[in-house]
């Protein structure tokens, strides 16, 4: 495949363009920073044993979201770049999109009206990327449970 300049000057387009493909350092940078948000600003559901848990990274549009219930992840969402990789309880596969965060228009500079778009082909190599930056926290239980999605 042939890069031509234009998209070499757009990250965004270079990741979109060339499969995804991160340097090491890189990778290592992106799972390194991911913060847990605090408890209180997450809207939590009424409900036993529930639980949401979210982590922002440093970048812009990287975000990783869990749900859980009695400490078993029932939902799981990784969005970074305009790309996006879940997983649901009650369709138990890994599915990939693209969000609107990287449009332009007037609704998508709010953070609550983010949408997603599923890919009609699943992007397994999206999903390795998503992987090798989730396996830089594995030491983590979190991450150990949401990295054993993968290999579901």
């Amino acid at each position: 495949m042939t890069i031509d300049k234009w998209q070499m000057t757009n990250d965004i387009s270079i990741m979109q363009k060339t499969n995804h493909k991160l340097e090491p350092q890189e990778i290592a940078s992106l799972g390194a920073s991911l913060r847990a948000i605090e408890q209180k600003f997450l809207k939590q559901r009424r409900k036993e044993g529930y639980k949401k848990i979210w982590f922002q990274g440093e970048e812009p549009y990287f975000d990783v979201f869990f749900e859980f219930e009695y400490e078993k992840i029932i939902w799981f969402q990784f969005t970074l770049r305009g790309k996006t990789v879940s997983w649901d309880i009650r369709r138990p596969e890994l599915q990939t999109g693209n969000t609107n965060e990287l449009c332009t228009d007037d609704v998508s500079f709010y953070a609550a009206s983010k949408t997603i778009e599923t890919d009609n082909q699943t992007d397994w190599e999206f999903i390795y990327l998503v992987k090798l930056i989730l396996e830089t926290r594995a030491e983590e239980e979190i991450f150990t449970q949401a990295l054993a999605l993968f290999n579901k």
